[in-house]
């Protein structure tokens, strides 16, 4: 039989309007929620966090008007970010491009930024009638 996991560590989730101008209280969040953690990950975090929400403003459905965040600690060594919003009509993947095609895109890093910092990462996208979204989630090692 299993080992049941639970968090060491969680925060409350927050709610956000679909609005590119609610970028600065995401990461004003971000910072209070993990004040006790190195500068270098409240970075990182805030970046791919900032990165997903950009992302779900530009590619969710309207409706509902949120996307949510979501902290966690399972264990001592990684912090788990997750974002949902209310899916769209596509999956979240990285563009396939040349080198030289991403030495000239203007756009869609967001998730290639993600590959780089994140140790692991995914995603998991829900029917649209079950109104239940598209959820990314991304774990980042914490460092004593």
């Amino acid at each position: 039989m299993g080992t049941l996991v639970v968090p060491t560590r969680t925060w409350p989730h927050r709610d956000y309007r679909s609005d590119l101008a609610q970028l600065r209280r995401v990461r004003t969040d971000i910072a209070t929620d993990l004040a006790d953690f190195s500068p270098d990950l409240v970075d990182t975090v805030q970046l791919c966090a900032g990165e997903l929400f950009a992302n779900s403003v530009k590619y969710a459905y309207a409706e509902p008007d949120r996307i949510r965040l979501v902290l966690k600690q399972r264990d001592p060594r990684t912090l788990t970010l997750v974002v949902g919003d209310p899916g769209g009509p596509t999956v979240p993947h990285i563009p396939d491009r040349t080198p030289d095609a991403w030495d000239w895109a203007e756009g869609q890093r967001g998730l290639l930024l993600l590959d780089r910092l994140a140790t692991t990462w995914g995603h998991f996208a829900y029917p649209r009638p079950t109104r239940l979204g598209t959820w990314i989630t991304a774990h980042f090692p914490v460092h004593p």
